[in-house]
């Protein structure tokens, strides 16, 4: 029964770490390579979800609606950058933040218009819909084992794509000098509108699936936001292998502590007072994690070392 319990939770931990990896890699990108604090990722994720249900529903295929949610939201992430984004380059945090936070304002406005107020509850494919043995006795939702695979895969192709591509040198070179890399050539505006519409479409990616385990509605970004920042600063800013490291160990971290502290406090105190402390203690746990990461590594685990 402890086996069990152990195994299903860390692989829901597992779960939500490549969730929250594909939000903190276009988070981490935009930061890095663009120097952008951009507080309206959250929207692109929200947008994912909601497009995919849509679609999804209007073609009767929930992965039809998915392909195509992520290069429709990729492409209003770029309108975003070209309409809004680009003014900010060279103004100070403090306007890139006020100027992003409008922007959750307006993606959650329109999307009431559009959806309205009501959750949607998005249905995976019926062929991911069962559950698979990971071991004799513990069956598991195949479609969180799908959004598992799907995570890590997108992982190497990143690391595939910034280590062996051209675009990857370039995002690269932009990271670390951006006046030098516009002087040998490249464009950096187009740069900057591929990195925003890359991270955009990578958070329609993780939208896209949550949505079939979470329910689909107004405000969904802001939550997983605030918990893909803490991965950006454990892993380091710019660094996409920082990003995968530090979303295992926040959703690792955040789910078995929801899991085994009302357990182990039920040992030592009433079942409702153990439960009520072990919500207040389990949410903080993750920024604990943080900065103990912080207090060993200040700019985090793979962030640039001076």
């Amino acid at each position: 029964m402890i086996l069990q319990l152990v195994i299903e939770q860390g692989l829901n931990g597992l779960q939500f770490g490549v969730t929250l990896f594909l939000m903190a890699a276009g988070l981490t990108l935009v930061f890095g390579v663009m120097d952008v604090i951009h507080l309206s990722h959250g929207s692109f994720y929200m947008m994912g979800a909601f497009l995919t249900a849509s679609l999804g529903s209007r073609f009767d295929s929930y992965l039809i609606g998915l392909a195509l949610a992520i290069p429709a939201v990729a492409l209003i992430g770029m309108a975003v950058e070209w309409i809004a984004i680009r003014r900010l380059y060279q103004r100070q945090h403090l306007d890139q933040v006020l100027a992003t936070f409008g922007l959750i304002m307006i993606f959650n406005e329109l999307v009431r218009m559009v959806w309205g107020s009501q959750p949607i509850f998005l249905s995976p494919p019926a062929a991911l819909a069962g559950t698979v043995e990971v071991l004799p006795g513990i069956p598991y939702p195949l479609f969180r084992l799908a959004i598992l695979a799907a995570g890590l895969a997108v992982a190497v192709l990143l690391a595939v794509m910034i280590r062996r591509t051209r675009l990857g040198m370039r995002l690269r070179a932009g990271a670390s000098d951006r006046a030098m890399a516009g002087a040998l050539g490249v464009d950096i505006d187009r740069l900057f509108t591929i990195v925003f519409g890359l991270g955009a479409g990578l958070a329609a990616l993780a939208g896209g699936m949550a949505g079939t385990v979470l329910s689909v509605q107004v405000g969904m970004g802001e939550s997983i936001l605030i918990l893909a920042f803490v991965v950006v600063v454990i892993g380091g800013i710019g660094s996409i292998k920082g990003a995968l490291v530090g979303a295992i160990l926040v959703g690792l971290v955040d789910t078995l502590a929801r899991t085994a502290l009302p357990v182990a406090l039920r040992s030592a105190m009433a079942a409702s007072q153990a439960d009520s402390v072990a919500a207040s203690l389990s949410s903080t746990s993750v920024y604990l994690l943080m900065v103990l990461v912080l207090a060993w590594r200040p700019k985090g685990l793979y962030g640039a070392r001076t």
